[in-house]
């Protein structure tokens, strides 16, 4: 969960500067801006991990509750054909 957090960061912190200098904001506006991108990215992606192992933990549940498939295999045998 830390490195989602991490890498939402890093993301927010490069969309945040290059959407502030590509503005032209002056430096402390654009630390400002990316400070905010970076935080609301991290949440973002805290968000989806959760999300996401939820999830996968609700599947793997679902796959150790389900019945075992017992359907027998049917062998059809070959015919040559003349």
């Amino acid at each position: 969960m830390k490195s989602l957090l991490l890498v939402g960061g890093v993301l927010g912190w490069g969309v945040g500067v290059g959407f502030s200098l590509s503005r032209g904001h002056a430096w402390p506006a654009c630390f400002w801006h990316v400070c905010f991108a970076a935080y609301l990215t991290a949440l973002l992606m805290r968000w989806w991990g959760r999300a996401w192992r939820k999830s996968l933990e609700q599947s793997l549940l679902q796959r150790e509750l389900a019945p075992p498939d017992i359907t027998p295999a049917i062998i059809t045998p070959k015919v040559s054909r003349p």
